[in-house]
């Protein structure tokens, strides 16, 4: 007897491309497990939130690299700069990829001596604007280009956020995102042309193409709280807290703490995907390091770990520079 599977066991997971985009950039939001939405005050708001980007006064850029799963590596860079009387403008970009894989087939399992990649590109440009003391808005749009041998996809995906800052509740800060709002994808190139010979000699040739299905972007709805705990003339004691929506998993939160002592040396931990089902990622931590060169430049150093269950730790790490 067979039983048709019913709606309660269906799941999204794996239902969207572009999967590059759900992984966070910046050691420092991800040792405070993802959960930035509301507290997003660097460059790497282009991420998390766009309207965190008119909280971050003259320059900053920021370089990164993410050791990922399965010896994958990501690259990120971003800066933004402060238009007195305008806003803040900035740009992002960033790139995965991976060592070249044995091709294999059916006649020769051992290899064929080639090798084949795949990667993913992803480059914004971004703006916010303060419109009150207490409120900001941001917006995002950014070029994705997705790679597999001799198949590629691209398209334009775009984000908006909101955060607001309330003044009469000890400066408890609320944030709201939606990111990769865009087109589906399809993966196109020679990879999906077929040659079929037909006929007793197989000297008829019948050119084919299979037909590759559209995927959406990973859509994500996010809503954060932080508040400061504690604040003192050298401490500073930051707790945040995140619910996600994704249109491919379950919705989960995110959880995270930062100490700051003088504003130069930062511990921060964290939870990342608490409720998410099936997930493997969990426990955060890092710590980051701030030094003042001069009156216009200060240099930034932070490191974060992130704990994937049975597969194995992520490691990140990030300079960045304000002036």
């Amino acid at each position: 007897m067979l039983l048709a599977q019913t709606g309660s066991n269906m799941t999204k997971t794996g239902t969207t491309a572009s999967q590059f985009l759900k992984i966070g950039i910046g050691a420092r939001s991800i040792g405070m497990g993802g959960a930035f939405t509301a507290y997003a005050n660097d460059v790497t708001a282009q991420y998390w939130n766009p309207a965190g980007l008119a909280r971050v006064t003259g320059g900053e850029a920021t370089f990164g690299h993410i050791s990922w799963i399965a010896d994958i590596g990501v690259e990120y860079a971003a800066v933004s700069y402060e238009l007195q009387g305008f806003g803040t403008v900035g740009a992002t970009v960033t790139s995965l990829g991976m060592d070249g894989i044995p091709v294999t087939t059916t006649e020769k399992p051992e290899g064929t001596g080639e090798r084949y990649d795949a990667g993913d590109l992803s480059i914004g440009l971004s703006f916010a604007r303060n419109l009150t003391d207490a409120f900001s808005i941001g917006f995002a749009v950014k070029y994705i280009h997705e790679y597999l041998w001799h198949m590629s996809s691209s398209g334009v995906a775009f984000d908006i956020g909101t955060m607001f800052t309330a003044p009469f509740l000890n400066g408890l800060r609320l944030g709201a995102s939606i990111s990769n709002f865009g087109p589906k994808m399809k993966l196109d190139g020679r990879d999906s042309y077929i040659i079929y010979r037909t006929g007793s000699a197989g000297n008829n040739v019948v050119n084919a193409e299979y037909q590759v299905a559209e995927f959406d972007l990973p859509l994500m709805f996010r809503v954060g709280l932080s508040s400061d705990l504690y604040k003192s003339d050298d401490w500073k004691v930051t707790l945040c807290l995140d619910a996600v929506h994704p249109n491919d998993n379950t919705e989960y939160l995110n959880s995270g703490v930062e100490f700051g002592w003088s504003d130069i040396v930062f511990l921060r931990a964290g939870y990342k995907s608490i409720l998410e089902k099936n997930s493997e990622q969990g426990f955060t931590a890092g710590a980051g390091f701030n030094y003042r060169m001069t009156s216009g430049l200060a240099v930034m150093l932070d490191y974060a770990y992130l704990d994937f269950g049975r597969l194995d730790a992520v490691h990140m790490i990030s300079v960045s520079a304000r002036f």
